[in-house]
Parts: structure tokens; sequence; C-alpha cells
């Protein structure tokens, strides 16, 4: 590691130390929690659901401030912009749901309903992670040795992903995701897009969902609506989430053979960058910057400089389902041994974005904690 991954955990330490001092005893019991607690550290979501943790609309404003300076020290100052946009857009997509989603709770669209949560002592001496999350933010960090050695899985969603503004430009907080995907596999000649594009119609969500893990045998596809949330609902909700999403697949023209064409495992499907020329290679490190980008700079050139050389890009694929138009559901996903970027627009009408990265060796800190905890055994 380097004084990179250092700076970094210090400035999280930091301000995870600055909130938890700020908290009375009733709201530390729900913002910390202990780090041994696996199942609930490596649960993630990003649906307008319990998230676990201490609400924003449970804290005074001071520690309203301190949660996002948290959350400001795991991200780029691009990557906070980003996530405050999309926590503001609570409010917009509130309004064209004509002021009346519930979803179970006072208020279905809430800016207020962001949740962090701290597992394990900052100022101790063992491995601590944070986790600060709502509906399409989800974000993750986990520190080890006074190191960083895990920000995945990263996701930033957008409803609606464009809205109008006073002027000629929307308001867009994912368009590089989905501009620079269309603008690389519109740039392939026609032997590549056979390789790139594997469906003709699009997963209405991201296929790897909200799992812990993703691409486990014999592989992956999408959940249904209802299933990515901390508690299944019942009666009318639940009813109202199913038929939402059959509603969707119906609309779309989505398979089975649709489905099983973007099925997820560990192997990358598509089109590989070695068949790439070196302007789309340019295209997809792009592509990528827009997801590795979103941790702070220093963070992010490390993993930036992974897919600096050709011989390590070119182990990447870049898969397309749906269509080529703005406007047209599609999906796309960038995939090697330690990466998967994954991004799907297909709901209210091609106008609600899902983009994740993930790491499966680092997902939640898994190989450098497994690797902690050989050592301390030995």
């Amino acid at each position: 590691m380097s004084s990179s991954t250092r700076d970094a955990a210090a400035q999280m330490t930091d301000a995870a130390m600055s909130l938890l001092e700020s908290l009375d005893p009733d709201q530390r019991a729900i913002a910390l929690w202990p780090f041994e607690d696996q199942a609930e550290r490596e649960r993630w979501f990003y649906t307008p659901t319990d998230h676990g943790g201490l609400t924003l609309s449970a804290m005074t404003p001071t520690q309203q401030r301190l949660a996002h300076r948290l959350l400001a020290s795991g991200l780029s100052r691009a990557g906070y912009v980003t996530a405050s946009t999309i926590i503001g857009l609570e409010n917009v997509l509130d309004q064209l749901e004509g002021f009346m989603s519930d979803w179970g709770r006072e208020r279905g669209r809430d800016p207020g309903l962001f949740y962090t949560r701290i597992f394990g002592d900052p100022a101790g001496e063992g491995p601590w992670s944070w986790r600060f999350g709502g509906h399409h933010v989800s974000v993750h960090h986990v520190i080890l040795d006074g190191e960083v050695v895990g920000s995945t899985p990263l996701f930033l969603g957008a409803d609606p992903a464009s809205s109008p503004l006073l002027g000629p430009h929307p308001l867009r907080p994912l368009a590089g995701v989905e501009d620079l995907g269309r603008g690389l596999v519109r740039s392939l000649d026609e032997g590549q897009r056979r390789m790139a594009i594997v469906a003709g119609v699009a997963p209405v969500d991201l296929v790897g969902a909200n799992r812990s893990r993703y691409g486990q045998a014999p592989g992956d596809l999408p959940l249904d609506l209802a299933s990515v949330w901390r508690t299944r609902f019942e009666g009318e909700l639940d009813e109202r989430l199913l038929s939402f999403h059959a509603r969707a697949v119906d609309e779309s023209g989505l398979t089975s053979e649709h489905l099983e064409a973007v099925r997820l495992d560990q192997t990358p499907r598509g089109l590989a960058a070695s068949a790439m020329s070196d302007d789309q290679r340019n295209m997809l490190r792009s592509l990528l910057d827009l997801y590795v980008g979103r941790l702070p700079d220093d963070l992010a050139s490390l993993e930036s400089i992974k897919y600096a050389s050709q011989e390590a890009l070119g182990g990447l694929a870049f898969m397309w389902a749906g269509g080529l138009e703005p406007g047209q559901g599609h999906y796309y996903r960038i995939q090697g041994i330690d990466i998967l970027c994954e991004y799907d627009n297909t709901l209210s009408g091609a106008n609600h974005v899902h983009s994740v990265w993930r790491d499966p060796h680092r997902d939640f800190g898994a190989d450098p904690l497994a690797a902690h905890y050989r050592r301390s055994h030995a």
C-alpha cells in the first residue's frame, strides 16, 4: 500500500471519530456496530429501504454536517457533489410521484433517510469500516492497519436520470457513465458489435443486484424488485412492487433468452478490450475513470493505474444489452478478474439509472481481511 491509502484512512478516521463523539448514547447504539457482524457489514441496498444505521433525520444539524464530512472523506470532490445531488433528487422524485409515495414509512421519498453506520472502533487497533447509504447511494470503506483496503461496492444511481433546469441544460448527475458507455458501443464496427451486444433487450435492473457476493455458480440473474429491500413488504405494497416489476418486464419485451445472455458469473462476457482499437480502449479507460474516480483522488489514481498498460486493459470485456439511442432501455457492464462496473437505465422510460463498481476480491475488504485473520491466527 502507499501513503495515499494512509492519508485517506486518517481523514476517514478523524471524520468518523468526530461524528461518534457528537452522538448521545441512544444514537451511538444505532450508529456504532460490531465489526464482527459480517452479515450486517456486508448488507447493502440501493432501494429506499432501511440501509441500517442512524439517519440524517435523527441527527442534529451539527451531526448531519459531520455525517456529510464522513461521506466526503470517502469520495472525490466530483463524487461528493454527485452523491449530494442524488440525495436532493428525493425531493424531485417526490414531486413527480405527486408527493404521495410512502414505501411503508411516513415519507417514501425523503432526503433525511440516508443512513450512517460505523463498524468497529476507528480509534482501536483492529479493522473497522463505515457505510453511508440511502436511495441510490451506497458507499463503503474498510480500514485495516491504518490503510484503506476496500472501497466497494460503490453505488450511485439517479431517478430521474435527467431533469429540467432553468436554461438549456438538464440536470443529469450520471450523464458521463451513460454517454461514454453509449459512445463506446456506437464506435464499434459490425464485427465488434456482434461480440459486445449480447441481447436486444436490457434487463430491468442490475444483474448482480445487491448481492454481497456476485457471480457465484451458476451465475446471477436479476432479482425481482420486491426482493432488493431489507425486509420484504406484505400485502398491498408487496403486490405493488411485484406488479411494477412484471409490467416493466412486459413492456420491455424481456424474455428468458435475453436474461440468459446477461447472466453474471466470473467469466467476462462481451467484447474483449484487446479486440478494440486504440481509440476505443481510450474510451474504455475514460469510462472506467468515471467509476473509480468516485474515490478520493489519490485512491482513484491507485485504481486507474491498474489499467494503464494495454495488457492489463486487454483483460477486460465490455458487454451491452438493449437499444443504442437515447431514451431506449439499455444495460452494460465492464468486467475483469478484479473489477465489475455494472450499469442499467431501463425504468421510467429509460430515465432511471443504476451504476455500481465492485471488486470480487476487495468488496467489503474481503481478501485483505482474510489475509489479516490468517496472519493473526498463524
